[in-house]
């Protein structure tokens, strides 16, 4: 296994852990890491080119897996006792990757032959509203009840993954967020651990219980994913600067749908404010200097875009 192999893992990993995280985006993570672009790419040419896109894709899916089951057990108790460390440690890991967005939307602009206008800051200003106003929105009517299996449940499951990964693909709209506003997130969330529990524990009965559930969910996925992706790739390949300047807003954005959607400021203690601030700061400080590194390490599927 190559070192680019295992920081392509590493990336995937903090891309599903900021999938899990409400008002973080997985996107944005990947827009942070350097990866974006190319994962893209690669969605899009996995029959045209399957050798480099898998060559991409499978370490990212298997970091991105890692994430989210490692983390699912955590996000509960940073989220409620940890809180303000959490969420400037999340803001430190999307900042980060900004020095490497603003280079690739100079060279959208190289590559175009244009210059700064109207049009890129009206596009920024447009998606950084779209974030901030999501941010504002709070979700009602979801709890940790468990999902009944029946076929009505299971075909809204299937359009609950569509959305979600549309929302997940998309740098700035937190899938998790998204969930929570529908009133799937805790569920899910419920599920997803419960699968992991009966696999440990060998429960043939809840696995496929579980499965079942799980099943429509990803299908639904993996449609909106491919759908999403050739939008995307489109928007990359005939309006590059347009498109940088749109994620730029939505980037941007991140560090205050995460304060917003985390309640970070209200969840500090008074006697612990000044413990919490000063482990933020650092949490933030060592996240931005993580992501800023990794987006630099060269990608494992760098060539996609040469």
């Amino acid at each position: 296994m190559t070192i680019s192999y295992v920081w392509t893992i590493l990336k995937g990993a903090m891309m599903g852990i900021a999938n899990i995280i409400p008002g973080v985006s997985g996107g944005t993570m990947a827009v942070s890491l350097g990866i974006y672009d190319n994962m893209i790419h690669a969605l899009t040419h996995l029959t045209k080119d399957w050798k480099n896109s898998v060559k991409l894709l499978l370490p990212i899916g298997i970091g991105a897996g890692i994430g989210i089951v490692g983390f699912s057990y955590l996000i509960e108790l940073l989220l409620s006792r940890f809180t303000f460390p959490t969420a400037l440690a999340f803001i430190g890991l999307i900042l980060g990757g900004l020095p490497i967005l603003f280079r690739a939307f100079k060279t959208g602009l190289d590559k175009t032959g244009k210059s700064l206008g109207l049009s890129h800051l009206i596009v920024f200003l447009l998606l950084f509203a779209v974030v901030v106003g999501m941010s504002l929105v709070r979700e009602t009517g979801d709890s940790l009840a468990p999902i009944e299996i029946s076929a009505g449940s299971l075909l809204i499951l299937f359009f609950v993954g569509i959305l979600t990964s549309s929302t997940m693909i998309i740098p700035g709209i937190s899938g998790s967020l998204t969930l929570m506003i529908i009133g799937y997130y805790y569920s899910l969330l419920h599920t997803v651990t419960g699968f992991i529990d009966a696999l440990r524990g060998l429960d043939l009965d809840q696995l496929i219980h579980f499965t079942i559930i799980l099943f429509p969910f990803g299908l639904g996925f993996l449609a909106g994913l491919a759908l999403i992706s050739k939008l995307v790739d489109y928007l990359f390949t005939n309006y590059p600067s347009l498109t940088y300047s749109g994620i730029l807003g939505l980037v941007l954005a991140s560090p205050i749908a995460i304060l917003l959607n985390t309640n970070a400021f209200a969840r500090l203690q008074d006697g612990n404010t000044i413990l919490f601030l000063v482990v933020g700061l650092i949490a933030g400080i060592l996240c931005f200097y993580l992501t800023y590194y990794m987006g630099n390490k060269e990608s494992t599927g760098s060539e996609l875009h040469e």
